[in-house]
């Protein structure tokens, strides 16, 4: 842009004057070291980018200023009489560059929107050649992760989603709610979406006794074998689809940032995420945005404490920074590279929207910092689509969230233990073992690493894995941030007696190892006299899960005990808090292989609306009870009305399917 050099051109005399190190003669020379400088980048930057694509994932894009300080190098022996003398002045000169690009290019945005669009033309164009045109319609499902319908309406009613409520308000789209299976959360609510199959997923995270082993679903290696699980090779994307920021590809052939496939890669994806990073200016605004957002945090907190809100987290230490990972890194990543989908035309892609959950979990789910990363959510949703009609074929958009989030002071606030020294006390000597609950961000963080370093063919990969050796597991899997690494809870240790406690939000499983397949009630009283009767006694506790030693699978509440079976109720059905189909969820759940030997369920009051989950988080996920399991799906309006409510993730891949099939035969919408 000739603004852009112009501006670069005074730049560089503004470093003549007042740095000694930069040396600079006459009018003609600026232009020809801003020439220089642009040819190379044009030339010779992809090519370095690609090579040092781990270096900059693993600095947030900083190394991007020591490769255009190489440039400023180069110009500096191309151009005679123009000098930079230190590689440190190379940098400032570097960073000085990008700076004007990124200010002359939002001083300039007098149409905004039309500047967005343009930008992703640029950098997509190229690829557009490879598809042909085409009027049957693409379609773009994006998922806002944690967001339930209840607080969508909310959001839309009080301009916190302005764009979702145009779409709702001129009649273009409908929302309809629809019920999580156990448990409410995004792994197994994503398979149930992508593949039409998430059996034997009792959690987010759960331990198998076969093989004694911990899967996490957004593990890269144990999301790759959940996924094979899973599949049968014709998940929702397989048809030419992509994947951006899932845990799970729905057998996309194109996936980037995907949990189950990382190490795999994709081609398509890889130029799309080089793309990006090629553009130091790019990188300026990102970074500003990134401190932007640890700011806005920080003064979150601040206001939270100086009110005394509750229910009130923990938001210090490297939690600013994760976050600023999750909504500003994350889903720019994200929504660039769907930009890039939409202009090569492909038929169907998928991608999740994370901030929104992650601020939530921490904050609160109707808190003011939460709603604010809804609305830039709503306007990453609003920009993609300006995309849509340079496209090489229109687009139908498709909004849905994986769970809910039910709020409330957690089980350690409340009652100053957690679920598992609760079970060492009622277990008597028992070793009780819990693996560290590893939040989200961190998982994002160590999936991005992970890919980082397992890329064999970059000289760069080898660099940033010799630099991180003693964070890399054996399997080659990053682990920054806190261990996931199951660890005892201080007490007696006996004989080969352990019990595993693990928590996925308000939803607690507690497995037996010592004890040989699915323990039943009987066989834990005699080891563990008490234990059951004692959870199912304590006030943070809603209702215990168990079989018995006739088959049957017992719902045990304070006052009563509900029958799965034949649905019988002996005292206070400790279900009823729960939701109609809680029963339903449960006989599921109890029939999985992996159904862990007991399954707790924290108290839910209904006058309320809150909950405890067992981890530190104030909004959660995982269990019954509440807005959790109350997610929502906005469709076009010219679909057909669902004939009765969507219940299960599997169901609404069957209803997503038939949506799919109808926008695909029908005329576009105007």
């Amino acid at each position: 842009m000739p603004v852009v050099g112009a501006a670069q051109v005074v730049v560089l005399f503004g470093l003549d004057a007042i740095m000694d190190s930069v040396e600079l003669t006459g009018l003609g020379r600026a232009v020809a070291v801003v020439v220089v400088i642009a040819l190379a980048n044009a030339l010779l930057w992809p090519i370095a980018v690609r090579l040092t694509l781990p270096l900059l994932a693993l600095t947030l894009g900083l190394f991007t200023f020591v490769l255009n300080a190489g440039v400023v190098l180069l110009a500096g022996n191309v151009v005679s009489e123009f000098e930079v003398a230190t590689f440190g002045a190379a940098v400032v000169v570097s960073i000085a560059f990008a700076l004007t690009s990124s200010v002359v290019g939002s001083v300039l945005r007098l149409d905004d929107d039309d500047v967005w669009r343009r930008a992703m033309i640029r950098r997509s164009i190229r690829e557009r050649h490879r598809f042909d045109e085409s009027d049957e319609p693409g379609i773009l499902l994006l998922q806002i992760d944690g967001l339930s319908h209840a607080v969508l309406l909310e959001a839309v009613e009080d301009g916190h989603a302005p764009y979702l409520a145009s779409l709702l308000r001129t009649g273009r789209h409908r929302v309809h709610p629809w019920e999580c299976d156990l448990s409410s959360q995004t792994g197994a609510m994503q398979a149930g979406i992508l593949f039409g199959n998430n059996e034997d997923m009792p959690a987010f995270r759960w331990h198998e006794k076969e093989s004694g082993e911990i899967l996490v679903s957004n593990n890269p290696r144990h999301a790759a074998e959940i996924e094979r699980r899973q599949s049968d090779g014709a998940g929702l994307l397989a048809d030419d689809g992509a994947s951006r920021g899932n845990v799970f590809s729905g057998d996309a052939p194109d996936a980037l940032y995907t949990f189950s496939a990382l190490r795999a890669g994709s081609d398509v994806g890889r130029s799309r995420l080089l793309s990006l990073f090629a553009s130091p200016s790019w990188i300026v605004r990102i970074l500003g945005l990134f401190v932007a957002d640890i700011v806005r945090e920080q003064r979150s907190a601040r206001a939270a404490r100086r009110a005394d809100v509750r229910p009130r987290g923990h938001r210090g230490g490297t939690y600013p920074l994760l976050r600023a990972s999750v909504t500003v890194g994350l889903t720019e990543i994200t929504t660039a590279t769907l930009a890039g989908d939409i202009y090569r035309g492909v038929p169907i892609a998928y991608a999740d929207f994370v901030g929104y959950d992650e601020v939530a979990h921490h904050s609160g789910i109707r808190r003011p910092e939460s709603l604010d990363t809804l609305r830039r959510t709503d306007d990453h949703i609003r920009r993609l689509m300006l995309g849509v009609p340079d496209a090489p074929r229109p687009y139908e958009l498709i909004v849905l969230s994986d769970h809910g989030q039910t709020q409330g002071a957690t089980f350690l606030q409340r009652h100053g233990l957690t679920l598992e020294e609760l079970v060492h006390q009622l277990a008597g000597s028992a070793r009780v073992v819990a693996p560290p609950l590893v939040t989200e961000a961190w998982g994002n963080v160590n999936a991005l690493m992970t890919d980082v370093v397992n890329d064999e063919h970059s000289v760069a990969s080898r660099v940033v894995r010799r630099a991180l050796r003693k964070r890399i597991r054996g399997d080659g899997e990053v682990e920054l941030g806190p261990s996931s690494h199951p660890q005892p809870v201080a007490g007696p240790e006996v004989g080969d007696e352990e019990i595993v406690i693990l928590a996925s939000g308000n939803l607690g499983l507690v497995t037996f190892s010592h004890l040989e397949g699915r323990a039943t009630l009987e066989q834990i009283e005699v080891r563990h006299p008490g234990l059951i009767a004692g959870l199912a006694d304590h006030d943070g506790v809603g209702f215990v899960m168990v079989r018995s030693a006739s088959g049957d699978s017992l719902v045990l509440g304070a006052r009563g005990v509900h029958h799965l079976a034949d649905g019988t109720v002996e005292g206070v059905d400790p279900l009823l808090p729960y939701g109609e189909n809680a029963a339903r969820h449960l006989r599921r759940t109890s029939g999985f292989r992996n159904c862990p030997d007991l399954i707790v369920n924290g108290r839910f009051d209904v006058e309320t609306d809150e909950g405890a989950a067992f981890e530190e988080l104030i909004g959660f996920h995982g269990g019954l009870g509440g807005l959790q399991a109350r997610p929502f799906v906005m469709v076009p309006s010219r679909t057909s009305s669902p004939t009765q409510p969507i219940v299960g993730a599997e169901e609404l891949h069957r209803q997503l399917r038939a949506w799919i099939d109808e926008l695909r035969l029908a005329d576009p919408a105007p």
